[in-house]
């Protein structure tokens, strides 16, 4: 923050703002319960006054202690103290957040005049409900700026959703904004950054890059029509007015560029690669490794790995037994020389038979089944967890959203791992994932046999997805209704999908749920995620389709 706040003091910049938490990171969840977390944060935000440049005037996201619970802040730095603070008024408790539970509501406006130059402040909700906070006070102040600091996940889709609740709240107060987001990955999420300045009417004047640090800097002229020396303040405001006579003037600046949209395509990927990279490096992993197995989920994982942190950092290993044909295990040597990446090939058939023949005693007379499927997956998750062990590698899980909503994989075998990297990528993407990458080198760095075959974990001979599950284009649909939208299975059926398998997959879906609870944390990708986004009951009773009547048939 302060290598960020010289750079801007050295371009002429009064006022530098950071997003919500920044000095914390969000969500801080239960660090917040802690008393010495809130006294470390204080010091470190007096420490940031100390040494921040005295021309500058800089808004800080930090929690601080409330009357009965902690509150988020924005803390006001001027003159090497803090200045004042700002809470959030509206504390969302919906999908990842979980505010209301550890934050307690801020109830007055703060208002800043900063060379004759009135800013009014929000926090990330405090601009998303309907209701914009203290929406009547902040338009009879005539601001000439509203500064939102915000702390905003990424999923796909939310880009846009987010440019027109911004533009819905210029509008709303008739003042420009500034909007300061986050950037990185904590945990499942990843902020995509992309702050940027909205004129009065919400019309984009400026952006800064999204999925990587930026400043982003813009010239603000005072605007509104009363003198602010004049005005009468109403009641219910804070008002805080900073020394004018710092304030000199700004050198020119360049015409902004606002950057071209990213396909979605383009930022799902670059969420995937910042959330990995920002998890990886942020928990003191030097190294990623990844079990190779031919199939498309564990190629996007390397390749993505590979993006991340550089290939020179990422290990491939494969592990095929009898049921691994010939062309999976080309395609694994293949993706690992063209991303330049090391793959031993360890076959594993003998460590398998080895354990069937010490377990065999012990189910003579039983039919073989899923249990010998499993136990490959679970004897390759034992040895890549070895090889972590010995190397401090971060292996990185490549289940796929659609294998973790149908159960379709091993506890304690291929879900092994510190990451489950697509965790929440259904299936279907995965592909236009892989395609997309392929499209954008110009060349195969996937290759495209292995995109073109169809699905199989090769844990028997002849499998296919498709002998265990719908196709996944049908799952897919399904799945989204049913895990996103939270629609029934009525409601699905009149969609258009087949009112057996649409009861099949929801069976299958809420029969796992013991699985997932127990599965790495990966990027939230979609609008509901599971874990933080859904949680529900292992044990629960509730079944939400209609019991099968009984017939000699059945």
């Amino acid at each position: 923050m302060l290598e960020q706040a010289h750079r801007a003091a050295e371009q002429g910049v009064n006022l530098i703002v950071f997003p919500e938490c920044a000095l914390c990171g969000y969500p801080p969840e239960d660090l917040i319960l802690k008393r010495h977390f809130l006294e470390a944060a204080e010091q470190e935000l007096e420490s940031l006054a100390l040494e921040l440049p005295p021309s500058l005037t800089a808004l800080v996201g930090i929690p601080i202690q409330g009357m009965s619970k902690p509150r988020n802040a924005a803390a006001v730095l001027s003159e090497g103290k803090i200045a004042a603070c700002y809470a959030k008024h509206h504390l969302p408790n919906y999908g990842v957040f979980d505010e209301q539970r550890l934050f307690e509501p801020g109830e007055r406006p703060l208002v800043l005049q900063i060379g004759g130059i009135r800013v009014g402040l929000h926090i990330c909700e405090d601009s998303w409900v309907k209701e914009i906070s203290h929406a009547d006070l902040l338009r009879g102040l005539h601001l000439d700026l509203l500064i939102n600091l915000s702390a905003s996940p990424f999923h796909r889709g939310k880009f846009p959703e987010r440019l027109d609740v911004l533009a819905s709240t210029c509008t709303s107060l008739n003042t420009p904004l500034a909007y300061c987001n986050l950037v990185g990955g904590q945990d499942e999420l990843v902020f995509d950054g992309g702050s940027l300045f909205l004129d009065a009417s919400g019309k984009q004047t400026a952006r800064a890059k999204r999925f990587e640090e930026d400043l982003l800097i813009q010239d603000v002229v005072q605007s509104a029509e009363t003198d602010a020396s004049a005005m009468r303040l109403p009641e219910g405001v804070d008002w805080l007015v900073l020394d004018p006579s710092s304030i000199d003037p700004c050198p020119p600046l360049p015409e902004p560029v606002i950057p071209q949209p990213e396909s979605e395509l383009e930022e799902i990927y670059r969420a995937l690669c910042l959330g990995l990279r920002d998890y990886t490096e942020k928990n003191g992993f030097n190294s990623i490794l990844v079990a190779i197995s031919g199939g498309i989920d564990s190629a996007l994982v390397a390749v993505a790995a590979a993006d991340a942190i550089g290939p020179e950092r990422v290990h491939g290993i494969s592990l095929p037994t009898r049921y691994s044909s010939e062309g999976t295990r080309s395609d694994a040597v293949t993706l690992a020389e063209n991303l330049g990446i090391e793959m031993p090939m360890i076959p594993i058939q003998d460590l398998f038979e080895a354990n069937l023949a010490l377990l065999g005693p012990l189910w003579a007379g039983r039919n073989v089944d899923v249990t010998e499927e499993n136990l490959q997956a679970r004897i390759r998750g034992t040895l890549v967890m070895a090889l972590s062990n010995k190397f401090g590698h971060l292996v990185v899980a490549t289940g796929n959203k659609s294998e973790m909503a149908t159960g379709y994989a091993t506890l304690y075998g291929d879900m092994c791992g510190g990451y489950a990297l697509i965790k929440d990528v259904p299936k279907t993407l995965v592909f236009q994932l892989c395609t997309w990458i392929n499209e954008q080198a110009g060349s195969e760095r996937i290759p495209q046999s292995l995109i073109d075959r169809p699905p199989s974990a090769e844990l028997r001979d002849n499998q296919q997805d498709s002998d265990s599950l719908p196709p996944y284009e049908e799952l897919d649909g399904i799945l989204a209704r049913y895990i996103e939208q939270d629609k029934g299975r009525d409601e699905i059926v009149a969609d258009g999908f087949d009112a057996h398998t649409v009861t099949r997959v929801i069976r299958l879906v809420d029969g796992n749920e013991y699985k997932r609870r127990q599965a790495p944390p990966g990027v939230k990708i979609t609008p509901k995620a599971f874990g933080r986004d859904r949680r529900v009951p292992i044990t629960n009773q509730f079944r939400p389709t209609p019991p099968t009547p009984y017939t000699k048939e059945t």
